[in-house]
């Protein structure tokens, strides 16, 4: 319920955002667009500077703006990076393509990717990893692969998610998987295969809050951003676990489409 529903006035710099906010909503401000400058607002509106400036911060918290300095305020852009559901791990869009499954989602989406593997290490598994890949917690039983994922229109390159994936040793041991950032054709659920796990079905439990501020800093996140969580669990032809993938994804350039069947 909003404070006019409740009968109490709000503060002029409520009301200015409110504007701005409906304005937004409605197309008059379409993204990319300039937004009228702190002088003009306040003119416009009756109110000072300050309160104008203070309208415009409500808007960057909410991620509706952006400030660019000597630029002025713009209405923040909306394209996403879609990440789909069942097809990203379909082995028919792996072979067709031979590439990852964010590749080739970007691909499909006239995005060019860029994936940089900044780190792999073995070493014991978180306990919500281990609990989903029935492991112990207290040795070095998984191999950790740390990912940046990158999407670029042609003129602005952003980053979207970062991605940490938990592999067993017993399945890493030998493989590029454990040593490698370079996994060849297919990828990542190529060398699953190649190990006797083809990906049949997945578990993703999905979560949404602010950023740490080392996650803001590693994605570039505008203030008032949140950050999707995604706990990703791939499970095999005979229904064991056997990778888990924590995806932390920008909520303003990431996104989930899901469709998903209804059991009797």
């Amino acid at each position: 319920m909003s404070s006019e529903d409740l009968g109490r006035p709000r503060l002029p710099s409520q009301r200015i955002a409110g504007y701005l906010r409906s304005a937004i909503r409605d197309g008059e401000f379409r993204p990319g667009d300039r937004l009228p400058s702190e002088r003009e607002l306040a003119q416009a509106h009756g109110a000072a500077r300050n309160t104008a400036r203070e309208a415009i911060r409500i808007l960057a918290e909410e991620g509706l703006v952006d400030r660019r300095h000597g630029s002025g305020v713009f209405v923040r852009e909306r394209r996403r990076a879609f990440r789909f559901g069942a097809e990203r791990y379909s082995r028919r869009l792996r072979e067709e393509t031979g590439l990852s499954p964010y590749r080739a989602e970007l691909a499909e989406q006239g995005l060019t990717p860029r994936v940089d593997c900044v780190s792999i290490e073995r070493r014991a598994a978180p306990p919500e990893v281990a609990e989903r890949l029935g492991l112990p917690t207290d040795e070095p039983n998984v191999v950790r692969r740390e990912n940046r994922y990158y999407a670029s229109d042609g003129t602005t390159e952003h980053p979207v998610q970062v991605g940490i994936t938990f592999i067993p040793w017993t399945i890493a041991e030998g493989t590029p998987l454990a040593t490698s950032s370079v996994l060849g054709k297919g990828s990542l659920y190529a060398r699953f295969e190649e190990r006797g796990h083809r990906i049949t079905r997945s578990r993703e439990e999905v979560s949404a809050r602010m950023p740490t501020p080392e996650e803001a800093q590693v994605l570039q996140l505008p203030s008032g951003v949140p950050i999707l969580e995604v706990l990703h669990t791939g499970i095999d032809q005979d229904g064991r676990a056997f990778e888990v993938t924590r995806f932390v994804m920008r909520a303003d350039l990431g996104a989930l489409d899901y469709d998903l069947r209804v059991e009797d």
